[in-house]
Order: structure tokens, then sequence, then C-alpha cells
């Protein structure tokens, strides 16, 4: 799929579900805090979209801002479920149609239940737009409503997990 392809289906997707979003090419970084200073926001800001793997074909999005990382007892809390790991990349690829790096919820193969961290709740967020080399802006209040997310503490700073 090209670029073109993906963003114009994260462009559908959105406007289906009544999402007001601004899609804009963002230059390569090598860091998350370099990420954030092109996009002139807090890293913070920048909303991860993983994909999240649990018994059979069951696959969960889990939106984790930047500076924080999945606390896997939390999420499967949440969840309710033993067992959650992130899938091989194909596997992600075939669940979302989307690479790794590039993956949101907006425009996915699959309607999988969301998880946003509580701590999105009010911000204007960045977030992968389904191609490298772009990046999609969106409130995360109506990203989290669109999708019907369960709102939640799923994530530790990444400090506590190293």
């Amino acid at each position: 799929m090209t670029a073109d392809d993906a963003t114009r289906r994260v462009r559908e997707a959105a406007d289906a579900r009544g999402l007001d979003i601004d899609v804009q090419a963002s230059p390569a970084a090598d860091s998350l805090e370099e990420a954030a200073a092109l996009r002139g926001i807090a890293p913070s800001d920048i909303v991860k979209t993983l994909v999240v793997k649990g018994k059979g074909d069951q696959y969960y999005f889990a939106l984790v801002p930047g500076d924080r990382a999945i606390s896997w007892g939390k999420l499967r809390s949440v969840v309710g479920v033993n067992k959650l790991r992130l899938p091989e990349p194909p596997l992600a690829l075939a669940a979302t149609g989307y690479e790794r790096g590039t993956i949101v919820p907006l425009g996915s193969a699959n309607d999988w239940p969301v998880y946003a961290d509580e701590r999105m709740v009010g911000k204007r967020v960045s977030m992968g737009a389904g191609a490298r080399g772009y990046t999609l802006y969106v409130d995360a209040d109506a990203l989290i409503a669109a999708y019907g997310a369960t709102v939640a503490d799923i994530t530790d700073p990444i400090a506590a997990i190293r």
C-alpha cells in the first residue's frame, strides 16, 4: 500500500466517525524527544498505538503516551485477561493493515477494542497516520469517544520500566 493510500484510508475512517484530524508530513526523527521538538509538542503528546495480542485471534489497541510504556499487569487487569503480548510485525500488519510505527486505529483492517491511557484525556495529540513520514493530530477526547475506548491507567513511566 502506498503512503497516499494509507493516509487516504485514515482520512476516510476519520470522516466516517466524525473525527476532525489533521494529517501532515513528518520528518524522520531519531528519538521521541527529537520527534516532539520537530512537531513543537511535548513527548507526552505523541501517542503510540500498540497492537496487543490476546488469546487466539483477539487483538486490542493500546494508546500510550510517548513518555510512557505499557504496564502489562495494569492492561491485563483492565482487559480482563491473563495473557497479552506484542505480536510479531507480520501479525501486527495482518491485524491492522499498517506496519509497526505507522499503526493507528483509524482505517485499521479490523476494529479491535481500544484502550487509552488516562493521561491522554483533555489533550490534542499526535499519532501515526498509517504511513511512514506522516503524522496526524487529533483531539484525544474525540478519538476516545469515536471508538468507545476504555480509558484507564494502563502505563508506567519509561524510567520505571528500565
